[in-house]
C-alpha cells in the first residue's frame, strides 16, 4: 500500500520508521518532511497546512492510506477533505479536532461531563480578564484559546506577569486570532503525566507514558519549549493511576466527544496533572505529542500501521497493542537561541551506527549535507532495559554527533530516575 504521512517533524519522522516495519506498505511520502525524513520516505515539497494540494497529491498518486500528524491540518480539516475523496486517514475530522483547536470547547466540555480539571474562566476582553486577576488566586495559568506551537501557555507567579501576559496574549496578538479568547485557570501541583492513545470512538488503547521536559534549559529554568526531552514510561504513573484516569478521564472523554456529535479517531493526547486530590486534565491534543512520540512508538511491538487501520475501521477492539517492558529515553539537539531567534545552516554529521535512532526535526538538504534548519532540530533516542541505562546510551549518542552551534539539556530523565530511587 502508498501511505502519505502530512507533517515534516521529529515527530513525523519516528511514525514514519516505525510505519516502515509495516509488510503491508510498499511506498511512504512525507509533506513535506524534510533533509532527515527523506533517508526513509519521499519527501514532496507541500505544505502541511495546503488541503487543497495534499488532496490533490493523495488523488494524482493514487495514495491508499493518509496519517495525518499536526495539529493545523487536523483542526483545519484535512481528514474531511481526503475522506470526501475516498481516501481514509489516521486522525480526527475537524469536528473532533477542536478538542485540541479551543481550550475553551475543551474546559467547557471537561466541565459539562464532569472530568476532573482545574477550575477555570473564560475571557473575550482584556479589561475583563485583567479585573479578575485583581483577586484571582496566584501562582494562575493563563492560556491562549486556540493553537499556539505549544508555547500558549504562561503560568505567572505574580500579579503582574498575569496581567503582562493577558496583554501579551490578548492585546499584542502575540499568537494571533489564537489569542481571541483566553483560560485563566488554577495552578495544580504534582508530577506531570503524558499518555497518548489510540481511540476508534469506542475503546480506547493507551500507549506506554511518559514525561516531557518544557523548559528550555538544566533543572526547569529558561523559557517555555516545545520540549527539550522526554522519558517511558513515567514512574509517577502506576497502575493503579492508570486504572483511575482509565474510569474517570479516558473513556468519559471518548464518551463525552460522542455525545457531542464528535467522535474522535485516532490519537487523543492525555497531558496530565497527578494532584494531592487525584489525576486531572492540564490539556487535550488531537494526535501524537512531540517529542513523547520520540520515546512511546519505539518502544511499540505491534504493527502501527495495522493499529492505525483499526482506529479507522473501528476494529481497535480486535487489535493487540503491545509495548516492550524496557525504558526510553529522547534528547532533544536545539539550535542555540531557541525558543528565540537562533541561526540555520549548521552542517549536520550523524554516525551511520546510530542513525536509525535519530529522528530529524528541522533540517534541509544541501547537496549530500545536512543542514541545521529550525530550532528543535534533532531527537535522539536509546532504548535499554532501564531507565539508567537508556539515559546513559541517549547522552552517549548524542555525544557523537557533530553540529556546530548545538545545545541540548542535561538533565533529560533525572527527576524521573529520582522517582524510582526514592522507591
Amino acid at each position: 500500500m502508498k501511505v502519505m504521512v502530512v507533517g515534516g517533524g521529529g515527530r513525523e519522522h519516528a511514525i514514519i520508521k516505525k510505519l516502515k516495519e509495516s509488510k503491508k506498505i510498499t511506498e511512504i511520502y512525507a509533506l513535506p518532511g524534510n533533509g532527515g525524513i527523506s533517508a526513509d520516505a519521499i519527501c514532496v515539497a507541500i505544505g502541511a497546512k495546503d488541503i487543497e494540494g495534499i488532496v490533490k497529491f493523495a488523488l494524482e498518486n493514487k495514495i491508499d492510506y493518509a496519517v495525518v500528524a499536526p495539529d493545523d491540518p487536523l483542526v483545519l480539516g484535512c481528514v474531511d477533505a481526503l475522506n470526501e475523496v475516498g481516501i481514509p486517514c489516521f486522525g480526527p475530522n475537524k469536528a473532533a479536532a477542536i478538542i485540541e483547536g479551543s481550550k475553551v470547547f475543551s474546559k467547557n466540555l471537561m466541565k459539562k461531563y464532569g472530568i476532573p480539571t482545574a477550575s477555570y474562566e473564560v475571557f473575550t476582553s482584556p479589561e475583563k480578564a485583567i479585573e479578575f486577576l485583581e483577586t484571582a488566586p496566584i501562582p494562575t495559568v493563563i492560556k491562549a484559546d486556540g493553537l499556539a506551537l505549544g508555547k500558549g501557555v504562561v503560568i505567572a507567579f505574580t500579579k503582574e506577569e498575569a496581567i503582562d501576559a493577558v496583554k501579551s496574549i490578548m492585546e499584542d496578538k502575540k499568537f494571533g486570532d489564537s489569542g481571541n479568547n483566553i483560560v485563566i485557570e488554577e495552578f495544580l501541583t504534582g508530577p506531570e503525566v503524558s499518555v497518548l492513545a489510540f481511540t476508534d470512538g469506542k475503546v480506547v488503547k493507551p500507549m506506554v507514558s511518559s514525561m516531557d521536559h518544557k523548559r528550555a534549559l538544566d533543572f526547569d529554568k529558561g523559557l517555555n519549549t516545545g520540549g527539550m526531552g522526554t522519558i517511558a514510561p513515567n514512574p509517577y504513573y502506576t497502575d493503579g493511576i492508570a486504572s483511575e484516569c482509565m474510569e474517570k478521564i479516558f473513556l468519559p472523554t471518548i464518551n463525552a466527544m460522542n455525545s457531542e456529535g464528535r467522535t474522535f479517531k485516532g490519537c487523543l493526547y492525555f497531558g496530565l496533572m497527578l494532584t494531592p486530590n487525584g489525576p486531572k486534565v492540564i490539556e487535550y491534543n488531537c494526535r501524537f505529542g512531540d517529542p513523547e512520540t520520540q520515546v512511546v512508538l519505539p518502544l511499540l511491538e505491534s504493527d502501527l500501521f495495522e493499529i492505525m487501520q483499526a482506529t479507522t475501521n473501528e476494529t481497535l477492539s480486535e487489535c493487540e497493542v503491545k509495548f516492550a517492558s524496557k525504558s526510553a529515553c529522547c534528547v532533544i539537539i536545539a539550535s542555540k537561541g531557541y525558543p528565540e531567534k537562533y541561526e540555520n545552516g549548521f552542517e549536520i554529521v550523524i554516525p551511520n551506527e546510530i542513525a536509525d535512532s535519530v529522528y530529524v526535526a528541522g533540517a534541509k538538504l544541501s547537496g549530500d549535507a545536512l543542514l541545521s534548519a529550525g530550532g528543535r532540530v534533532l531527537g535522539v533516542t536509546a532504548i535499554a532495559d532501564t531507565l539508567k541505562g537508556a539515559i546513559e546510551e541517549a547522552y552517549s549518542r548524542v555525544k557523537m554527533i557533530k553540529f556546530d552551534n548545538a545545545f541540548y539539556r542535561s538533565d533529560i530523565g533525572q527527576r524521573a530516575l529520582k522517582a524510582t530511587e526514592d522507591r
